[in-house]
């Protein structure tokens, strides 16, 4: 048997979750307390791109591969897996929102209420797939590598 079908996939989803979870919050603890606008090269911009990058990567990998084969053999998952994916596309509008207000400088304070959304859509999102398919996943067989299924965090 080869080895990448003896991962553990309910654990995985479970530790790039929290993987996600503390990127959001050093996006958010690198918001300047002072309230000023950051420039492009601040940390805030630096940790935005990165969380930007790693949540939209998770949900694009999730979609192309470990929803496909969790669809495949759990088709009684369907209407699941496509809330999911309906997430994970206004979880990606969210985020070109974060990027955009990071990137043209607005206001610590409107990039705040921008963290706060796309954090309260995530944890919403993360603790309802972790819920609906955890159990599935722990029997799950993905002829893909960790990066692939889960992104690269």
């Amino acid at each position: 048997m080869d080895a990448d079908r003896l991962i553990a996939w309910d654990r995985e989803l479970r530790t790039a979750h929290s993987l996600l979870r503390a990127a959001l919050e050093a996006t958010r603890s690198a918001l300047s307390p002072g309230g000023a606008a950051p420039d492009a090269t601040s940390d805030l911009a630096l940790f935005c791109i990165g969380f930007c990058s790693a949540l939209d990567g998770h949900h694009r990998s999730e979609d192309r591969s470990l929803f496909p084969a969790l669809r495949e053999e759990h088709p009684e998952l369907g209407g699941t897996i496509d809330k999911l994916m309906q997430d994970h596309s206004m979880l990606s509008h969210l985020l070109a929102g974060l990027r955009h207000a990071v990137e043209s400088g607005e206001s610590a304070a409107a990039i705040e209420r921008h963290l706060d959304g796309v954090g309260a859509i995530m944890e919403s999102h993360f603790r309802f797939e972790e819920r609906e398919i955890l159990e599935p996943l722990r029997t799950l067989t993905v002829d893909a590598t960790v990066k692939d299924a889960l992104g690269p965090l």
